[in-house]
């Protein structure tokens, strides 16, 4: 019997790359779409990459629309989804590709987000590591209710969570830099989004420890076995549509070698479908995975400034938004969990 599914915030970026990946999945039946002002709507007139769900109109995003279903995706902004969340039923699946429910301080979401506090959910990471062994993956089996992870939080905690867990690197003196895509941002108007202002452009954005993802970064490192986190990371847009590459560092325990360093991730993320540690010498590239699932990483250890170099890149719509939420539904059901999730990227 096939899974039936919904999706708020179906005409956004988040929605459309949900809605692709889902169109062939072999187990979901996706049955109906909603959205705010797109509602009425055709879904093939907001979303025309998305031929095989023509059939779909946008209905208004309301619990009596979302209700009845096996699985409810939201990518809404923050905010939106949580007033929404409280009215489904606690049999139903839901998974929420916004911020509300990813933060377990309420003192943090005040301090990055403002508004009421909705509470957190299962996180949505299932190769995050845990100090005690083991990985996310335990905590999403059976859950009901799951928070997927921000994007560059994942490209950060992806790079990071090995050195912390082995205690090979520290974990109070993180600093990253991310070339990143407008897609995050989602559809929203902004002048310094366009594309006469991006094309041949780069420009920095929330600098200066205020971007939101900020807590997300400290709160898994925590979970990965830090006892304090410091991590000034600085976003930059780019003229790519979509794909994050960034390039953290950390400083390293003392006398940890580079043998060290690349048998603690290679062995961490050995066992992993979608992480890969690339050989040495050799660091990823956003075009890899675009359109994957994968999360690829690069390893270099700066001895002067005794520093371990991360290069990882991901797709910051599918590893970092989509495919995370539903490779974390794969698990939640007890399904194969890298069924309807894309390995290969798409070149060039």
């Amino acid at each position: 019997m096939s899974i039936s599914v919904a999706v708020a915030g179906a005409s956004g970026y988040a929605g459309g790359e949900l809605l692709r990946l889902l169109s062939t999945h072999p187990e979901f039946d996706v049955r109906t779409v909603t959205a705010f002002s797109n509602a009425g709507q055709r879904l093939i007139d907001v979303q025309p990459h998305l031929r095989s769900l023509a059939h779909l109109e946008l209905q208004p995003t309301e619990p009596s629309v979302l209700a009845g279903h096996d699985v409810v995706f939201f990518a809404l902004p923050h905010g939106k989804s949580g007033e929404l969340t409280a009215e489904l039923s606690p049999d139903t699946l839901v998974v929420d590709c916004g911020a509300d429910h990813r933060l377990t301080s309420p003192e943090d979401w005040a301090a990055f987000y403002g508004g009421e506090y909705f509470g957190a959910w299962d996180y949505g990471m299932p190769e995050l590591l845990h100090a005690a062994g083991g990985t996310q993956r335990q905590v999403l089996a059976g859950s009901k209710r799951i928070a997927v992870p921000g994007c560059n939080v994942t490209a950060i905690t992806l790079a990071l969570a090995p050195g912390i867990r082995s205690s090979l690197i520290e974990a109070e003196d993180i600093v990253a830099v991310l070339a990143v895509g407008p897609s995050g941002a989602g559809k929203s108007l902004k002048v310094n989004l366009l594309a006469s202002e991006m094309m041949g452009s780069a420009s920095a954005y929330a600098v200066g420890g205020t971007h939101r993802h900020t807590p997300e970064i400290a709160q898994n490192l925590k979970v990965a076995g830090a006892e304090s986190v410091t991590v000034s990371f600085t976003p930059m847009l780019v003229p790519m549509s979509r794909g994050i590459l960034a390039t953290t560092t950390a400083k390293l325990a003392e006398g940890v070698t580079a043998a060290q360093v690349r048998e603690a991730w290679e062995t961490a993320y050995a066992d992993e479908p979608f992480v890969h540690v690339l050989p040495e010498g050799q660091f990823p590239r956003t075009a890899d995975t675009l359109g994957a699932n994968t999360a690829l990483i690069g390893l270099a250890i700066d001895e002067a400034a005794r520093r371990v170099v991360v290069v990882s890149a991901i797709d910051n719509l599918v590893k970092g938004t989509a495919g995370a939420a539903i490779q974390s539904t794969n698990i939640a059901l007890g399904l194969e969990e890298t069924l309807g999730l894309a390995l290969d990227g798409v070149a060039p």
